[in-house]
């Protein structure tokens, strides 16, 4: 039995994703992708599974999604899920269409936030007091 293993980062957000043989499953922290966070975001998570087709009836997926907001955690786990359909199928039809479609769902978005700086106001790491001349 063929197991693969690939990891999906966002901003704080990691999700690491379990792929073997199986009918078709795809559920992330034990809840089915179907019902996972909001609809709007829902969307973009299904972007991978909708790309793939009838791929993904071969495969049950987990993902396990830990740290950062909601939007990051679909993010990383859509960076998975797209990762564990290639690394499974071996497949490079999908791969680059995946590519084609958006980059990030086979390479982590590298961005993150910029740490704050000592000795300035708490709303930022470049915010400054406003200057008076008068």
């Amino acid at each position: 039995m063929k197991i693969v293993h690939t990891v999906g980062k966002r901003k704080t957000a990691i999700a690491r994703a379990t792929v073997r043989e199986g009918k078709g499953r795809i559920r992330i922290n034990k809840i089915p992708i179907e019902l996972f966070g909001p609809k709007y975001l829902n969307m973009k998570l299904m972007e991978p599974v909708i790309l793939a087709g009838d791929v993904i009836k071969t495969m049950d997926i987990d993902i396990t999604v830990k740290g950062g907001g909601v939007a990051g955690q679909i993010d990383a786990a859509r960076t998975a899920l797209g990762k564990a359909i290639v690394e499974f199928t071996g497949d490079m039809e999908i791969k680059k269409k995946f590519l084609e479609y958006d980059r990030t769902l086979l390479v982590s978005d590298a961005r993150r936030t910029e740490p704050h700086k000592p000795s300035r106001s708490t709303k930022g790491p470049r915010a400054k007091r406003q200057k008076s001349y008068r």
